[in-house]
């Protein structure tokens, strides 16, 4: 008995392109499209398990609806001298209207019920406009964060300057305090001076520091004449002896 032809409708049909470099995951895109009035069981298989990781790799399409798959593969080294023998299998069968569950439907299908279309894995490095555009993607949350950083050191610049003139407008404040309280003292001084001055005992006492101040400063010229006879003297007579 010829085997059925596959129902759903894959998009890409043939290849699965996966596009380095190849040193973090690389996803391809399959769609699969079930253009029939009847409910479909697909189940998506490959040669090379461990290498990739498909999601949704099983499940139920309905008459109409369309499917996305996403096939990840892993970071390898790759060689372009190698070819890929790498393959996938979609494989399907139509949902019988008595089936309890897809387990159910696998387990009792006939191998002339099964459909299924084959797939093969390219590789393909980028041009090297690509990779500079790559780079420059990878690189942009990295200066943008650089470009942020002077932002945030001269907000800070600013939140110290601010604090400094808040500091010096303290001190300020304590000097122009202080100079009040020291004018409002002689004020005071000035006024109990006056006070003591209208007093004619007060007045006599002053009387007599401003004559003892006179007699001094009268003695002082006095005083330095001598001593300085003294000294010329002491100089006149070693010089002589």
């Amino acid at each position: 008995m010829s085997k059925l032809d596959q129902v759903l409708i894959l998009d890409p049909p043939s290849d699965l392109r996966f596009k380095g470099p190849f040193t973090d995951v690389v996803t391809a895109n399959l769609k699969l499209k079930n253009p029939s009035d009847r409910r479909v069981c697909f189940k998506v298989k490959t040669t090379a398990p461990r290498r990739y990781c498909v999601r949704p790799n099983s499940g139920v399409i309905d008459p109409g609806a369309t499917v996305n798959i996403s096939v990840m593969l892993q970071p390898f080294d790759y060689d372009p001298n190698e070819k890929s023998k790498h393959k996938f299998m979609v494989q399907t069968i139509f949902v019988p209207s008595n089936a309890a569950d897809n387990d159910t439907v696998w387990k009792d299908a006939k191998p002339e019920d099964l459909m299924d279309s084959k797939l093969r894995c390219v590789f393909e490095l980028p041009s090297e406009n690509e990779v500079n555009d790559v780079e420059a993607t990878r690189a942009a949350p990295v200066m943008n964060s650089l470009k942020s950083e002077p932002t945030a050191a001269a907000a800070a610049g600013d939140d110290t300057d601010s604090k400094k003139l808040v500091e010096k407008c303290k001190r300020l404040q304590s000097e122009i305090n202080k100079l009040s309280e020291e004018n409002r003292q002689l004020k005071d001084e000035g006024v109990r001076m006056r006070k003591m001055q209208q007093r004619p005992d007060h007045m006599t006492s002053n009387s007599t520091n401003i004559v003892g101040r006179e007699t001094s400063a009268a003695f002082l010229p006095s005083l330095l004449v001598v001593i300085a006879a003294i000294f010329i003297g002491f100089f006149f007579g070693k010089f002589i002896l």
